[in-house]
């Protein structure tokens, strides 16, 4: 779906923006869920806005016509430079800093896009969660390393920043080690989370609006087991212990929906392994029958607890 550019004149309907560069499945979805409440969904590409810092400050937003946005939901930021990733999140804050709604919030998706803050909010939290190592120097990776394999860990080795299971890499000796290098500059050494299970799965729970709503199961021949590598999605019923336990990983970072994967220990005991702030959910749709994109336009209606405000026509200034 193109990204709508609307006449700068043409305000009569209100306007949602959803940040993102290919709006794709999980754009349609989303816009026709604003339709059905009256509202026009604009697609934005965060790297297409601009803070202009003079006095008033301004926010130039694409398809808003120099108007506030009704509320913002953050279906993707592209990745870029550190630079880049900061301005695009000194855009959503500074949104928010407006009044407008944004979903999830700025810091939420500070949170859980940097994996290393997410395991330290997690174990802070007191939710059971593997044990990491987060450093920049290949000596206290490798003593790390040395201390996992000696007494029987194995390691998997993960960007900060990324998704999809994309560059990961799995440590289970010296050897492997060695064929690795630094992700950015920094070493995030997580163990290895060793399963009794015949095959390799873990659960992905979706959480809108503080609860817990929807879980599959995502089985794989290989211990990756994102949809996005191939995993097979299969029903799961939602039990009390694994929501409780995704509920309260998406509140420990501050996240308004979150995709939570929890996989099992030796032990059958869930353990959480990542909080996804902002989570694509087509494999699960095809495994519910109702619609996911509505309860997720929900949170920003009237009574969610981000209420949508009503927007004056005006410039979007003062935003420092």
């Amino acid at each position: 779906m193109a990204a709508e550019r609307a006449p700068e004149t043409t305000f009569h309907t209100p306007r949602v923006i959803v940040f993102t560069r290919e709006p794709g499945w999980h754009g349609e979805r989303l816009a026709k869920a604003l339709a059905r409440r009256g509202l026009r969904c604009v697609f934005v590409d965060l790297a297409e806005c601009a803070l202009e810092l003079e006095s008033p400050g301004r926010l130039r937003l694409p398809g808003c016509g120099g108007r506030l946005p009704r509320a913002a939901l953050v279906r993707g930021i592209a990745a870029g430079s550190l630079e880049q990733i900061v301005l695009r999140l000194d855009l959503l804050h500074a949104l928010e800093r407006q009044g407008v709604p944004v979903c999830n919030p700025p810091r939420a998706i500070e949170h859980t896009v940097d994996k290393g803050m997410s395991s330290l909010l997690l174990l802070r939290a007191g939710l059971p969660t593997p044990p990491t190592l987060v450093c920049e120097t290949l000596s206290a990776a490798n003593d790390y390393c040395q201390a996992a394999w000696r007494s029987g860990r194995r390691l998997v080795l993960k960007p900060l920043f990324g998704s999809e299971g994309r560059e990961l890499r799995l440590l289970s000796g010296p050897a492997d080690l060695e064929r690795c290098a630094a992700v950015g500059g920094v070493w995030y050494l997580q163990h290895f989370v060793e399963s009794a299970a015949e095959c390799f799965w873990d659960l992905r729970v979706l959480v809108i609006g503080g609860r817990a709503r929807a879980a599959m199961r995502r089985r794989a021949a290989h211990w990756i087991t994102n949809r996005a590598r191939g995993a097979c999605c299969e029903p799961w019923p939602l039990d009390a212990v694994s929501a409780r336990l995704a509920e309260a990983a998406a509140r420990a970072l501050g996240a308004s929906y979150a995709g939570v994967d929890l996989v099992p220990d030796a032990a059958g005991r869930l353990q959480v392994l990542e909080v996804n702030g902002v989570p694509a959910w087509r494999g699960l749709q095809e495994l519910v029958s109702w619609d996911i994109a509505e309860a997720v336009v929900e949170l920003l209606e009237p009574g969610s607890g981000r209420p949508m405000p009503e927007m004056a026509p005006g410039v979007a200034s003062g935003v420092v």
